[in-house]
Order: structure tokens, then sequence, then C-alpha cells
């Protein structure tokens, strides 16, 4: 046996088929396959998850006690298995406190910078401060104003008699209250006397001195002013010693007393509550007083409106602003929006008026902070003229250039470099895994399942492990082309460093860099899970699998003969300056296959989703969220109506399912309500339902397992005894249908029941969908929450294509080939074409090159990522995106074309 290989035998963890295989240490490994094929299930649920097993099996009980309960994967053995660290494509954060900065550690190592040397400011003022001492003053002094005159100064509470018991016989009085002592006169020098005099004045004045520089006309003296403290003595506002805490708006030292440290707040918005000013008042514009149930409001309301002006049968748009107002804040003779909502608020303890007052609220940026998330204190300190918030508002690519130019003092340079080193080491590693756009300031839900793994990778290059296992899920997700190959770097450094780097990947440019390849299949579901190839790159080029036919062209997508015109109408919106955009004008043919293209961070799902979804959305009346800003928008009488097809969860109860989902399980309840037996019994269709009562278990209720809460511990989710699983009472699970009952029928995979319920055309007719997108090999009840966002979203492509009676529809999909084999996207591109052929018009953000070269139109938008992006480099067909050489897609594409 090899100490130097990971050997793997008999693994049958969910549709594996007895895999036994040996993967090499120390090597860049990549597992590929078509979709559903077992690469997730040997590399996740085998794999990785002995790793994590054999770790949590290692620590104490004590320890044990505060971690998740790990099943071990269903497997003979495995050998010489290293502590496994998995990056998945999964973003797990929900909560708005963390940011990029937060979770890449750059933001703590600024908060101990920004404590060790930031400089102090008066947040009022704006004047710089500092905590002077009698040593310090005088050598400013010496420094500034050697061989002038002066006077040292202190004010003093006490009267003249008191003044005159302590020996000050020199003083005059105070605007205010006491006097101001005029301990000595001298000319400044770098002599003992001046110590000594600010001593002096420094112990009788509590800290607190005054320098007085005599010139020859009074009115031009100068008065200084020095404290121990870091005051300012003009505004009299004295700030916080600074420490890490100060700088941490997680922590009520530091964080914003008005927004607790979010950098926004709730605040109820015109928009959502008048969200179609086009209305009059007494036609419903405010949307809340439109309800029966506050219809009392707008009546009190109505009856004052003459008196005070208001007049209900004009367009809400065109009120005047002080009408708008008034309406808002109320007035004596009637109550406003303000009291409505108020009113309201005090009635939150209802779930149905939290939910109402909810619709109306939006974030705004918090006025006392600017969105800074910290105290006033805080943002008073600087470096190289920025607070920390500002700084954190820089992208990763221009805080290295800051950080590049940035000039200190000897003494800063000497107390900072280690920090410094620190914060350049990490900025660097966030540069090669190529999110050089994103800001610190960021929030880390906001980020894409792509962005959080590459910024996990760029993590644990920084922690430099060896001897380790990394598992990673398609760490191209969301690059660009010209991107892919840092990655690959990246990933044999892992290697080469001595870990062991297995990635789950399709995409072409990764297997070809890679030192193993495994191919899983050769189909997906059922038909997958046999291992076709294990062994050296050089070696699968010669198979005959099929990924390594798209490897060396054996196989391919084709290029289209003709590229479709569409339908001569056009959507247009000009002057979009949303983020990073620079005042652009984008143009999308009706009724054609548009790709929006572009590196990473350089603006496409702002226009796309920020811009031109929420734009035609808004026109549609389906949300009220505002899109980023443009200018105007043309074409909307050609469009009937937009939908998003994102990857977002189709449910999040483990009760939903494909087949719930698309609406297929309504027929084949009905199947089973129509057999012999059924009819018998008096059974409906709601009898095979386990959503309802009726036929399903009532141990568990339909769900199949049954929760035993262990107070201390964590609950425990054990197959319920009752139905062993199977969800639904005996006499219901009797009724069989071409010799399967209903909970069989639910383990079949889609493929396998487009032939087992080939009969039922209707039926067969929604499965085929799921078949022709690529996902034929999931099983027909499987739980929504286990599904992919990849599959998700493919789901929601099904849903779509069940009714194309639809037409003029926008359709609009962020990256949908992500976790596809290169034969699942041909198939998926013929599902967008038949979109396309019903007379919609698809409109994609994509990197996948197969699927740009195959558009009929291309918007290329760049040239870089973050500031430097945010225009159009190039549009037209493929083939006029590939001549423009400035165009990183262009450069790519030629290949592809040739």
């Amino acid at each position: 046996m090899s100490r130097h290989e990971l050997i793997i035998e008999g693994a049958r963890q969910n549709n594996l088929r007895n895999v036994s295989l040996r993967l090499p240490h120390n090597t860049f490994i990549t597992i590929t396959g078509v979709s559903g094929s077992g690469k997730s299930s040997l590399a996740f649920d085998t794999i990785f998850a002995e790793g994590q097993w054999r770790f949590i099996e290692s620590l104490s009980t004590y320890a044990r006690l505060f971690l998740e309960k790990l099943d071990r994967p269903d497997v003979d053995s495995i050998r010489n298995i290293r502590p496994a660290i998995a990056l998945e494509q999964k973003n797990p954060v929900k909560t708005s406190r963390a940011t990029v900065g937060t979770s890449t550690e750059i933001y703590d190592y600024l908060r101990l910078l920004y404590a060790k040397i930031a400089r102090p400011h008066c947040h009022k003022c704006g004047k710089m401060l500092k905590a002077w001492s009698p040593s310090s003053t005088a050598q400013e002094l010496i420094d500034k104003y050697s061989g002038q005159k002066a006077m040292i100064l202190f004010d003093c509470d006490d009267n003249a008699e008191g003044l005159q018991k302590k020996g000050f016989h020199r003083y005059r009085e105070k605007a205010a209250t006491g006097y101001e002592v005029i301990l000595d006169r001298l000319v400044i020098k770098d002599e003992p006397r001046l110590a000594d005099s600010l001593e002096t004045a420094w112990e009788h004045g509590g800290g607190n001195v005054k320098v007085e520089i005599v010139r020859e006309a009074p009115e031009n003296n100068e008065l200084l002013r020095f404290s121990k403290e870091l005051k300012c003595i003009d505004c009299g506002i004295e700030i916080m010693t600074p420490q890490p805490l100060l700088f941490s708006f997680n922590h009520p030292l530091g964080a914003c007393p008005e927004c607790k440290g979010f950098g926004n707040s709730l605040e109820y918005a015109e928009a959502s509550i008048v969200p179609d000013k086009e209305l009059s008042l007494e036609k419903g514009a405010i949307e809340p007083w439109s309800k029966p149930s506050n219809r009392w409001w707008y009546r009190q309301f109505a009856k004052a409106a003459k008196a005070n002006g208001i007049k209900l049968n004009v367009p809400y748009k065109d009120l005047p602003e002080e009408t708008r107002e008034l309406i808002f804040k109320g007035s004596d003779d009637f109550y406003g929006m303000k009291e409505f909502f108020e009113y309201l608020e005090s009635r939150r303890y209802k779930l149905h008026v939290r939910v109402f007052l909810s619709r109306y609220r939006r974030g705004v940026t918090c006025r006392t902070c600017g969105g800074g998330r910290l105290r006033p204190e805080a943002l008073a300190y600087t470096i190289g003229g920025l607070n920390i918030a500002q700084l954190s508002a820089k992208s990763i690519t221009q805080m290295d250039e800051y950080f590049a130019r940035l000039s200190l003092t000897e003494q800063e340079q000497e107390m900072s470099s280690e920090i410094l080193r620190q914060i350049r080491l990490k900025v660097g590693f966030f540069m090669r895994v190529g999110i050089t756009y994103l800001t610190l300031n960021r929030e880390a839900k906001t980020l894409s399942g792509g962005e959080s793994q590459r910024i996990n990778l760029a993590n644990q290059l920084s922690s430099k492990l060896t001897g380790t296992l990394y598992v990673l899920d398609e760490p191209t997700v969301g690059l660009h082309p010209r991107d892919v190959s840092r990655i690959s770097d990246i990933l044999k450094e892992l290697a080469d460093a001595g870990n062991t780097v297995i990635v789950v990947e399709h995409d072409k440019a990764i297997i070809d860099l890679s030192d193993w390849i495994v191919e899983l299949g050769p189909g997906g579901g059922g038909n997958g899970g046999r291992i076709l190839f294990s062994g050296r790159r050089e070696d699968f080029l010669r198979t005959d699998t099929l990924t390594a036919q798209y490897m060396n062209k054996a196989a391919g997508i084709p290029v289209p003969v003709l590229r479709r015109k569409g339908s001569g109408k056009r959507l247009s919106i000009r002057g979009a300056h949303g983020n990073n955009l620079k005042h652009i004008d984008v143009t999308v043919p009706l009724q054609t296959l548009t790709c929006i293209t572009g590196v990473s961070g350089s603006g496409k799902s702002t226009i796309v989703e920020d811009t031109i979804y929420r734009a035609l959305a808004q026109f549609f009346k389906m949300e009220f969220e505002n899109p980023q800003p443009f200018g105007s928008i043309d074409g909307l009488e050609h469009v009937k109506g937009v939908r998003i097809i994102d990857q977002h969860p189709i449910g999040k109860s483990p009760r939903s399912n494909p087949v719930t989902y698309i609406k297929a399980f309504d027929h084949i309840r009905k199947v089973f309500a129509e057999q012999p037996q059924s009819r018998t019994f008096g059974y409906a269709p709601g009898h095979f339902s386990f959503n309802t009562e009726g036929g399903r278990c009532p141990a568990c209720q339909g769900a199949g397992f049954q929760k035993l809460e262990m107070y201390f511990f964590e609950d425990l989710y054990i197959t319920c005894e009752e139905c062993g699983g199977r969800r639904y009472k005996p006499e219901i699970l009797s009724v069989t249908y071409n010799g399967k009952n209903i909970h069989e029928v639910l383990d079949l995979t889609v493929d396998e029941a487009i032939v087992f319920f080939k009969n039922i055309p209707p039926l067969q007719n929604k499965l085929r969908l799921m078949s022709t997108v690529g996902l034929g090999y999931l099983r027909l009840g499987q739980p929504a929450t286990t599904l992919s966002g990849g599959e998700a979203q493919r789901l929601k492509i099904c849903e779509e294509l069940g009714v194309l009676r639809r037409r003029d529809i926008i359709y609009i999909l962020d990256e949908p080939t992500v976790g596809l084999h290169p034969d699942d996207i041909r198939k998926l591109l013929a599902v967008l074409n038949e979109l396309v052929h019903a007379g919609n018009t698809v409109l994609l953000v994509e990197h996948n090159l197969d699927v740009i070269k195959s558009a009929d139109w291309v918007i290329d938008i760049g040239p870089e990522g973050g500031d430097k992006g945010g225009s159009i480099v190039a549009e037209g067909t493929p083939e006029d995106i590939a001549k423009v050489e400035e165009s990183h897609t262009g450069r790519f594409l030629r290949e592809y074309l040739a």
C-alpha cells in the first residue's frame, strides 16, 4: 500500500456504483463528467465527508457536543486520507454585519493599523488634533517659532485673591469666568526656561496650555493651544484614544449610534408608498390607503383635502413638492402618512402588521455616518488623508495602489511595518484570484457563490498549509476565460506546496492543466456513478470518453450557420450610470439570443439585472425596487413581460421537489387515483399528496422523518418508524401503477419516469422538458433543498417552456451554464433557442465561449473590472466581437469561431 496515494474502495454514496480508485497525493486532480454522473458524490459526499468525519471523531466528547453530527459516507474503506477542507460554491453568510473586509481579515489588519498610526481630526471642524506633552510642545515651538517673543498662558477658575496666594500676579480676565494667567514672557529658544515654564503651566492648567506669539501689532498676535487630551479646543470636542475596537462596527465602542453599525437604516420610501405616480389620490395613488382595512385613513384625509388646497383628481406626479410633504406629515385637519405608520408601528407585535410595514420600507444610507458604519469619532482618524470607511470603499486594485503610494514618517513605518506587510500580502492574494473589483465594505451576503469561493481560496493561499486535502466545486464559476489561468496557477501552486487538490470542473482550460483526471459517467443519475477514466492528462486525451471527445474536438457545439436578425424591434436603455457604468447606451435586438459578456466586475449584472430587469419589472408593476440610474428607455411597447430565471432555490422546504414545482405531480396523483383499487376505496388525488391529510403518514405528516428534540444537544432526525420513510399510509402504498406504488414512483429518475409513464402524454411532455435541460438524472421526489443553483435555474426554464404560448417576453438568465458539462450545454442551447423561436428574447450574462459563439448578438462590457470597467468595448455578432483587439472576450472567441 502506497502512502503517497489516496485509496478509495467500494464507494456507494448516492449513485456511485461500488467505485474503487487510487488518487496520487500532492497533485492537481480534476473530476469531470456529465451532470448527475456522481462527481460531487465522489468528491464531497465521499472523500471530503470521510475527512471531516475522521477529524470530528478525533475530538473530545465535550468538543463534539458543539459540532454538527456527520454521517459516515457509504464506502468500504478510504486509506491515507488527509485533513480535508472544502471550498464550495455556496455563500453561507446571511447577516449584513459581515463584509468582504471582515471575511478576508484585511479589515482586522486595517483596524490595527489605524489604532497604531492614524492621525486624529476634529469631526466638526476638521482640524488635526494631537495629544501634547510639555516636551513635545516645547519642540513644536522651537521648530516653528524659534527666536520669536511669546507668552505662556493657562486658564484658571480661581479668583484674583486665590491666584495671588499661589504666587501668580500677572493675569487677565476671561470673557466668561475665571482668569487667564500669564505665567511667563520669553523669547523661544532651546533653553531650560521654556521647558520649565511649560511644565508649570501644564501642571496648573490641568494639561491645557496656551502660547501667544507676540507680534509688533497686537492684533497680529497668534494664539496656539496645546492639550494633553485629543481635544479640539476651538469646538470643545474630545475624541477617543485610538484602539482597534474603536474602528469595529460590530462593537458598541465603534459602531455608529444611529444605525448600530449597519451603515443604513430602514425608512418609509415614497416609491413604495406611491408605486404608480400616474394615478390620482382618489384613484388610489397612496397604495397602503387603498386597502379595505385602511380606507378610513383615506376618507379622513379626503375630507380635509380641499381646505388644505390638495387636489384629489390630479396625477400624483403633478402635485407640487410642498403638497406631497403635507400628505406625508399631515396637518391639524388630518392624519398624514407619518401618523398612519406610527400607529401601525405600535401594533408591530402582530405578524401581519410587520409583513405589511416591510413592503413600504427601504434601506437608506445612514445620515449620521454616511454609510461608514462607525461613530464620528472613529471616522475622524485618517491615514494618508482617508478614514477607514473611505479606504474600505476602495476596490482591491485601488487599495493596492493606495498602499504603494502611502508615505509615512520613519516612526510610523517602524510602528506599522508588520501590519502593512500582512495587508499587502493579503491584497496580493486577492488580486491573484481575480476579485480585484470587490470593495472591502461590500456586504458578504451579496457575493455570488463563485466570489465567496475565491475569497476562501485566497484565504487558504495566505494560510500556507501543507499536507492538506482541498476539495473545490467549479472554481471558475463567474470567471472570464482571461482569468481562468490565474486560478489554475494557484491550484497548481497549492499542490506543489505539498497538498492534494481535487476539483470538480467542466472548464476545458482547467481540465487541460490538471495533473490527473477522473471522468465519471457515462450518463447521469442511475446511468452514471462509474469510473470511465482515471489517469494522467496525456493518457486522458487519447481516450474516447465524452469529455475527451470535447477536449480533442472530436465532439463539439457547432457555430450557427445563420445569425437571427430578430423582429427588427429593439429595447434600448440610454445613459445607464449605476455603480461603475459610464453613462452607456445598451440596445437589445428583440426575438434574439443576446449575450452580455465581460471580465468579472465589468458591470454586466449592473446593466442586466439592476437596470434593465428592474426598469422592466417596475414598468410591469412586478416589484417596487428602483433600478440603477439611467436616462431613458425606448421600446417598452414591443415587450409584454420580463422574467428573470435566477439560481435562487425553488423551495425552502424539503416537501418541495422537482415534480411539484413543474406541476407534474398533479398528473401522477391523478394516475394513481384512477386505478381500480383507488376507485374501490374512494381515494381521490388528494390521498396521494404528502402535503395534505388523507393519505399521508400521520406520524411524520408526510415528511418521511421525525425530529427528536434533544434540548441541550442538536436535534436528531430519524426515519419515521411508522412509514419507514415512505411518507404514506400502508393502504395508500398498496395502490400500484405498472407494478410501482407512489413512493417507488417518486424514487424514479426523470429519465426512468419518461419510459415508465409512456402512456401518459401530458406527464411525459413535462418530464421530457426536464430531460431536455439536462435534469434527467434527478429523482422525482428529490427535496428541493438539495438542488444546486444551476439545477434550480434549469427547473425554472422548464416551467417557462411549459407555457410557451407566451410571446414577446424577455427572459434574463445569469450564467445558466454553471455546473453543466459541454454536452449538457449543447442541450441547454437547444432549449434557449426554442424560447427565441417562440417569439421571445433571451438575454444572458455568460462567460462560456460555446454559448457566446452561439448567440445572435453580443454586447461586451469592460475593458476591465471595477472603476476601469463599465464601458461598451464592442457589440455585434460573435464574428464582429472577435475582430475587436481591445475585447478580452473577442481574443478568446477567435479560436472557437475558427
